[in-house]
């Protein structure tokens, strides 16, 4: 048993070899589109059946809007820098949802929701890309894939834990430490990093749209002021805190806005 997981784990590694354009490194994933897709656009259809879609509002028809220009400006840059075919599999497709929780989130493929509670938040339509460019940059990038992946070698870890120890003492121990030690020092910066990368792609696509990219500091400002300062510590967290995005953003601004020339755009909304 022992030297069947050391072979699964050895294979997944293997497998995961696909590379992230927007980065240039290879990523943990060994789930193929033609796998994770289908079930991601089976799961967004039945939430929107539970959910009260906002439809045929000029709120609903900006979300659209929004997403349409980011997602085209995705697929620019993809062709532009030699990968023409990358989006071939997917299917945009963007939600307002009448919910007053702040939040907007992607699934695999494209599928993206916004709830209502977060557009006091964006205020305008550039603050709506601001998010928009963050939701469509999880789904260019395979984020959720790549947590179904690394969640299967957390998991791979703990069977080979409690095989390999007899002592249920031991074991418990093991399980204790491992579920903690799993989570603060892998899980949780693998969602930080991710959170990162999509702040800086998200920005860099937002730009080539024609949205003014200095907008993402000033919304996180609002979503700080929103949350009266009150969040756990960054180590503790799945999201950077948000002065780590308020500083990132900030400088990455200037670098968008010179990837957007070379598209031609240098005027901004």
């Amino acid at each position: 048993m022992k030297k069947l997981i050391l072979v699964m784990v050895i294979f997944l590694g293997v497998a995961a070899c696909k590379v992230n354009p927007f980065t240039g490194k290879k990523v943990l994933n060994f789930y193929p589109n033609s796998q994770i897709f289908p079930m991601a656009f089976a799961q967004y259809d039945q939430f929107l059946t539970e959910n009260n879609v906002v439809e045929g509002t000029s709120e609903s028809k900006m979300i659209t809007r929004v997403g349409q220009r980011i997602s085209s400006a995705a697929e620019r840059w993809l062709v532009a820098n030699g990968y023409p075919g990358y989006l071939k599999d997917y299917k945009w497709e963007y939600s307002l949802v009448n919910d007053s929780t702040v939040n907007a989130w992607a699934m695999p493929g494209g599928k993206i929701v916004f709830y209502t509670g977060i557009l006091p938040i964006t205020q305008t339509e550039r603050g709506v890309a601001v998010v928009m460019g963050h939701e469509v940059a999880h789904a260019l990038a395979d984020h959720g894939a790549q947590r179904m992946s690394a969640g299967t070698l957390q998991q791979i870890g703990a069977v080979a834990g409690n095989i390999a120890i007899q002592d249920p003492q031991k074991r418990n121990m093991f399980n204790q430490a491992y579920g903690l030690g799993s989570a603060l020092g892998i899980m949780l910066p693998f969602s930080r990093s991710h959170e990162t990368e999509a702040d800086r792609i998200g920005l860099q696509i937002m730009a080539i749209a024609g949205y003014d990219p200095t907008e993402a500091a000033e919304l996180w400002k609002r979503m700080k002021a929103k949350s009266g300062g009150q969040a756990p510590p960054e180590f503790m967290s799945t999201h950077p805190s948000n002065d780590t995005r308020i500083a990132n953003l900030t400088a990455w601004a200037p670098l968008a806005k010179q990837e957007a020339a070379k598209f031609g755009v240098v005027k901004f909304e």
